[in-house]
């Protein structure tokens, strides 16, 4: 078989085991009540396995591994977050949400304040929540098709996205219950079966992190026995080569290849009072030829130039004076090196040259590898507060606000929350939420492994930045082409069951606030049981195509970092009104709505902000507290929400509703005294 024809065969599987079981489910799927809560029927083994299966999405299975790999252990704060945050829904939320007996989170919002109005509020957050979630799921199933088949990104997109869409228009909560449940033994298989075999191949994770520990001062490394080429990337913020400040750096832009350089300049920002760094320092452009000194000069100006006819750059560490004086930090001098940036890129070489074939001039360090551009050294990649936590100088800040977004934002995202409809009564929910926890753990455990695995086996993803992809491509790196092809295509089957699973669950919340809340309960409250299924069928379409649409502008950002923004925006708005509405009978409406939008929409703003800033789109040079308070809102959005909420129904004493002490009565009384009626029993 050929190389790519076995990945796409477990791929083919996989989709059509996900399509025969939709169908199989949705034979059963009669009522309003099966699209939307699967009839309250699921027990807690299925919907603990359908949970952790929509939960595991694109950022659990690809991107972890992608983010460990780039920025190194402060990534692992994303899984723990992952998982952590369901003790929270479980002594908390779980329980009175199931007791509380809605269809979808809207249902809450509305019955808990008898306020159609406040409906609306919880519907907009329910689409900024699913829309952020959806994107990254798009990005995975864009690069896995373009990494096993070579296929645009924006194919794989349709392909996966009409797929779903089309399982999910068919057969609603019932129909994806079953699929969900599936999905998620079939990501614990091909996370876990191909890394033992590359750990058998390749050496235990333990001798692979003590090959990183034990050299803090080097870095990746590529081989430079063989020219080693990778394709540059042209959109930003992927588009830039930051080049070590350890040693040399030599990379050859190809002749016959047509390349546009935007800037170069120091890779470290200057901070106030150092010394410029002339471009000579950084880069020698090495060009023979009659233009030679042509092309030495366009480099060397700091204007963006062309070039076509090749061209190899010797990059140097230069130390950072001030005064004329070395900096110093840790009695160290402070080095840098060259950031490159491409308006147009192109395959970029790493070719194994020595010292004397750059006439003597560069400081090269001979041998069979160099550092690859972009990856950080390992005590930096390995330890607390490294690249990640400390990209804009404010490491703590940044760490504790992605804790806070992780572990408050899974209880507050609205397609994960309506799974607890699902369950008979509040028990089972919280017995399923307590087995979701043991599932989540167990697989999170393979995650950073693949990620070390990464750097050590692939460091060419550092200049492309390909590290979404390291779970699939890594297999292909054994000497045994077939096995290596069959486990590419376990894991490949695996990224396709996640990002299904989750899309999967977040159609069926999106599709359920429109046809649900917007149509049948807003727009057309009379609407029968099975106009409002129609509806709920249209906007499962709908809300596929918008989907696959906000996937084509997302290619450059990392998939985990995105799950993670979807996150900070439940933390700001859902979290807080779960949480107070169910434990503090104190609540207004007024208050939960102006904590909702002035925390939801702010965090929302924020992140809009700064993903058009790290595109380029906008330029505006802001303080680097402010860019990391933009990047990880929730340190601040969440007390804002919580705190206006508090503040204004405070304020509004007089609209707690006056059945307040019945409804939490509902809310907590175990189900066998005769008061949790479910809010809608249709």
């Amino acid at each position: 078989m050929s190389e790519i024809s076995i990945p796409l065969v477990f791929i083919v599987l996989m989709i059509g085991a996900t399509v025969l079981l939709g169908i199989a489910a949705t034979r059963k799927a009669k009522t309003a009540a099966d699209f939307y809560v699967a009839a309250r029927s699921v027990g807690v083994a299925m919907n603990a396995s359908a949970i952790s299966g929509e939960y595991l999405s694109a950022a659990s299975f690809m991107g972890i591994a992608g983010l460990i790999m780039k920025n190194g252990y402060d990534a692992l704060w994303y899984p723990v977050g992952y998982a952590a945050g369901y003790l929270l829904l479980l002594l908390f939320i779980a329980g009175p949400l199931r007791r509380f007996g809605a269809f979808t989170i809207p249902d809450f919002a509305q019955g808990r304040f008898d306020s159609p109005a406040f409906r609306k509020i919880a519907v907009i957050f329910v689409l900024f929540i699913g829309f952020f979630y959806t994107m990254p799921q798009m990005k995975g199933a864009g690069i896995t098709m373009g990494t096993i088949l070579g296929w645009p990104y924006w194919v794989g997109i349709v392909v996966v996205g009409s797929v779903i869409t089309f399982n999910v228009a068919l057969g609603g909560m019932k129909g994806i219950t079953l699929v969900q449940a599936f999905q998620y033994w079939a990501k614990l298989f091909a996370i876990s079966v191909p890394l033992f075999v590359l750990m058998a191949v390749f050496g235990s994770y333990n001798n692979s992190l003590r090959s990183v520990a034990g050299h803090p001062k080097d870095s990746a490394r590529i081989d430079t026995m063989e020219p080693a080429t990778v394709n540059g990337s042209e959109k930003a913020p992927l588009n830039a080569l930051s080049m070590s400040a350890a040693e040399s750096t030599v990379i050859d832009l190809e002749a016959g290849h047509h390349y546009r350089i935007a800037k170069i300049g120091p890779a470290r920002k200057p901070e106030p009072g150092e010394d410029p760094i002339p471009l000579a320092k950084l880069v020698r452009p090495i060009k023979n030829g009659d233009d030679g000194d042509a092309v030495r000069e366009s480099v060397l100006s700091g204007k963006p130039f062309d070039i076509d006819t090749g061209v190899i750059l010797a990059c140097n560490p230069v130390p950072v004076t001030k005064g004329g004086l070395p900096v110093e930090k840790d009695g160290k001098p402070v080095m840098t090196a060259a950031k490159i940036e491409f308006a147009v890129g192109g395959p970029v070489t790493f070719p194994a040259v020595s010292g004397q074939s750059l006439h003597g001039k560069a400081k090269m360090v001979t041998g069979n590898d160099a550092i690859v551009p972009n990856a950080p050294p390992n005590g930096k990649w390995a330890n607390p507060y490294g690249p990640m936590s400390s990209k804009w100088g404010y490491p703590v800040l940044y760490t504790y606000s992605l804790i806070i977004a992780l572990v408050c934002g899974t209880a507050g995202l609205p397609h994960i929350l309506v799974r607890f409809y699902t369950n008979p009564d509040g028990r089972s929910a919280k017995r399923t939420t307590l087995w979701v926890m043991v599932m989540l753990g167990v697989f999170y455990v393979f995650t950073p492994v693949w990620g070390v695995m990464g750097r050590l086996r692939m460091p060419q993803l550092y200049v492309n930045g390909g590290f979404d992809a390291a779970v699939i491509k890594l297999p292909t790196l054994l000497d045994n082409k077939l096995l290596g092809d069959i486990l590419s295509g376990v894991t490949s089957a695996g990224a396709f069951a996640a990002f299904m699973s989750t899309f999967s669950g977040l159609l069926v919340s999106m599709s359920g606030a429109f046809a649900h809340d917007i149509y049948g309960r807003i727009l057309r409250p009379d609407a029968t049981p099975q106009a409002r299924l129609v509806a709920f069928k249209v906007a499962a379409v709908g809300v596929g195509i918008v989907s696959m649409l906000l996937g084509l502008l997302v290619e450059t950002f990392d998939i985990a970092t995105m799950v993670g923004w979807a996150f900070a925006i439940g933390a700001a708005s859902y979290f807080p009104l779960l949480l107070l509405g169910s434990w503090w009978r104190g609540l207004t409406k007024h208050g939960a709505a102006a904590g909702m939008l002035l925390g939801g929409l702010s965090s929302v703003a924020a992140i809009v902000l700064n993903m058009l800033l790290d595109k380029k789109v906008l330029t505006m040079d802001l303080p680097p507290l402010v860019r990391s308070v933009m990047e990880q809102p929730a340190i601040w959005a969440v007390p804002l929400s919580i705190g206006t909420m508090i503040v204004v129904s405070k304020a509004t004493a007089d609209k707690i509703p006056a059945d307040v002490t019945l409804k939490m009565i509902r809310l907590h009384a175990p189900e066998e005294i005769g008061h949790s009626v479910d809010y809608i029993s249709g």
